[in-house]
């Protein structure tokens, strides 16, 4: 197996990526013009590429039958290096030691170019790190594609505090409605403790589940105790997100189901946007207003 060799994602990633590479192209343009540290953060930078595997495809009288093959397409890291013009620092981070040294091959392809390649658990290399005098001249996007859950509520909650990254979050929805199952009473501890580290709170226990009337038998005897059930369906869910996450950012654009077809919904793509200024989120949401445009 190849170092980058890393096989992961369907429709919804080659959407997500072109999404995130049209806003940082719009971004690095936009940002240089007035200030000259612009970063790129990638808190879980996987390999900077990815390995697709294209199905095998039937002949017909137009076209003769292709056998399955396995190409390498550029991930968030090799994007972000790509864009023009140049961010001025980039920083991939990752846990996983075959990634990181996939992350190194691809630093040295880039001579002359600022990369830092960082391993370790994002959220604590973020929440260390992320508090430094030096983003009062410094603006910077920060990708955030967990393989899972992993992203914590303070991580966030830090990142909005520096007042100058814009944040992409593919937020799992999937993973949202699994964990938080319709029977409150059927989330065990663990499960709870998971839920309270992603939403920054335990408050959605009252906030997402409503009590349901005990049933009674014959006699007016109450049969069962009290039920608490989740009112929200996957939109809600993803409402739900979006408020909290606008409970700590200025500006959290509409977000982009992923995919855009399939339902159930999986994920959530979020902008959300740290600098309160005017300015900042007018261009992020004309930002946004393009991308939804060219897609």
């Amino acid at each position: 197996m190849r170092e980058d060799d890393h096989e992961f994602g369907g429709q919804h990633t080659e959407i997500k990526l072109a999404i995130v590479e049209k806003y940082l192209k719009r971004y690095s343009a936009a940002l240089h013009t007035w200030c000259d540290n612009v970063w790129y953060i990638d808190a879980f930078a996987g390999t900077g590429s990815r390995t697709v595997r294209v199905k095998a495809k039937e002949g017909d009288l137009f076209d003769e039958p292709a056998p399955e093959y396995v190409e390498q397409r550029r991930g968030s890291a090799k994007i972000a290096l790509d864009i023009d013009p140049p961010f001025d620092r980039l920083v991939f981070m990752d846990s996983k030691p075959r990634h990181i040294a996939a992350l190194n091959t691809l630093k040295a392809s880039y001579p002359g170019r600022d990369i830092d390649v960082v391993q370790g658990d994002a959220n604590e290399l973020i929440q260390k790190e992320i508090k430094w005098d030096g983003w009062k001249k410094t603006r910077a996007v920060m990708f955030l594609d967990p393989y899972g859950m992993e992203v914590e509520w303070d991580t966030l909650r830090l990142i909005a505090e520096t007042k100058a990254i814009d944040v992409w979050y593919l937020f799992s929805l999937s993973g949202l409605y699994r964990q938080a199952a319709r029977d409150l009473s059927k989330i065990d501890a663990k499960k709870e403790r998971a839920l309270n580290r992603m939403l920054g709170t335990d408050a959605w226990k009252s906030e997402l589940y409503s009590p349901i009337q005990p049933a009674k038998d014959l006699l007016g005897v109450i049969e069962r105790e009290e039920v608490r059930q989740r009112d929200a369906d996957v939109a809600g869910l993803e409402s739900y997100v979006r408020d909290r996450l606008a409970q700590i950012f200025p500006r959290v654009l509409e977000p982009w189901p992923l995919p855009p077809k399939e339902r159930p919904q999986r994920f959530s793509l979020f902008c959300a946007i740290s600098n309160p200024s005017d300015r900042a989120i007018k261009l992020a949401e004309q930002f946004g207003r393009s991308i939804i445009d060219s897609m």
